[in-house]
């Protein structure tokens, strides 16, 4: 395994993926999550802003073309937790949510769909460009202790008690309303990544990544390392991961064998693939165990 690259530091991350590979394989996977979440955030917003109402609602809860309900879990079981009867759609609209992520991936919520991602990819970006080091990471733990206190709130309030603060839903309110509350939680979110803790919301405050990634441990879609071989440790994907921890065991063979990404905080976002020179990353099944 050759060893002499440049380090990431003295170069600027993506320069030798686009060098090796072209402009587009080196940024489409990126490109891709971002046409999925701003279509998908468009398609919200066409409703109140323009008046064509093809889904009602947010990410909590929708109407698609007044058939298609859907729910997000997490809504569902904190309204269970207040000892709310949910109606007959909010549990259908819960089911064909829960079946989707559970068969592609929880944590492909965070990374394809929930438009606080485009804030948190922001301040990681900035913070790269700023050179900015360090900083106070909580423990990964900490969003599932957080998961577990919305739930316990929840039920002593009788709310539904995410909403009050939830920077999806503050986001939206934001677009559409304005007002400096919700737009304060957003830039708080920025402010947290950027200058306290590196990929600190979604890698380790958030309680719905928490949720969902407790979905992700039968997820069909995978992103694989079977070029493990040609890596030249230029350290690119772990700069540019969320969740950088998932890697190694793939890449690095530390605890299996095959070059399979199958922890569930693996977000299936794609830049590892995006940002490798090398195109050691490939996304797949959890099926396929090649290695080439």
């Amino acid at each position: 395994m050759n060893t002499t690259s440049t380090p990431t530091s003295a170069r600027r991350l993506g320069d030798e993926a686009i060098t090796d590979k072209g402009w587009w394989p080196a940024h489409k996977w990126l490109l891709l999550r971002r046409g999925s979440q701003l279509g998908l955030l468009a398609l919200f917003l066409l409703g109140p802003l323009a008046g064509v109402w093809i889904v009602k609602g947010n990410l909590a809860s929708s109407l698609t073309l007044g058939v298609l309900p859907l729910t997000d879990p997490l809504i569902l079981a904190q309204s269970l937790a207040a000892g709310h009867v949910p109606d007959r759609s909010a549990l259908i609209g819960a089911a064909i949510v829960l079946a989707f992520y559970l068969a592609v991936g929880g944590r492909l919520y965070c990374s394809w769909v929930c438009p606080v991602n485009l804030v948190t990819d922001a301040a990681a970006a900035l913070r790269r460009r700023l050179g900015l080091k360090g900083g106070r990471v909580p423990p990964e733990a900490t969003r599932r202790w957080l998961l577990a206190v919305v739930l316990v709130v929840s039920a002593l309030t009788g709310t539904i008690a995410w909403e009050w603060v939830n920077p999806v839903t503050m986001l939206h309110r934001a677009l559409v309303f304005g007002g400096g509350l919700a737009w304060g939680i957003v830039a708080a979110v920025f402010a947290y990544d950027l200058l306290v803790a590196p990929r600190g919301w979604c890698g380790h405050l958030c309680p719905v990544g928490a949720f969902y990634a407790f979905l992700g441990h039968t997820a069909l879609l995978r992103v694989s390392a079977p070029k493990r071989r040609a890596c030249d440790d230029c350290m690119d994907c772990f700069a540019v991961c969320p969740e950088p921890h998932v890697i190694r065991p793939a890449l690095k063979r530390e605890g299996q064998t095959h070059p399979l990404i199958l922890a569930p905080a693996c977000t299936s976002c794609g830049r590892c693939i995006d940002i490798c020179s090398k195109d050691v990353f490939a996304m797949t099944t959890r099926f396929n165990r090649s290695e080439s």
